[in-house]
């Protein structure tokens, strides 16, 4: 049986990975603000279906167990 290993050398270890992984980008500094006009959207969007099916689901569901 080998010895454990200790935390330098995963320390170690860990820098050598990060070493060969040097096509990251570099985030040492922040891109230029983006002004908050730019972020909206400019396409026309369409409401979603209605969930329900325009049915009144609440009054069916008291209508269903008011025992009527």
């Amino acid at each position: 049986m080998g010895k454990p290993a200790r935390h330098d050398d995963r320390a170690k270890s860990r820098a050598r990975g990060r070493a060969r992984g040097s096509d990251l980008p570099d985030f040492t500094t922040l891109p230029a603000r983006v002004a908050p006009e730019d972020l909206r959207t400019t396409q026309d969007v369409d409401p979603g279906p209605d969930p329900r099916g325009g049915r009144d689901t609440e009054a069916e569901f008291l209508l269903r167990h008011a025992g009527f």
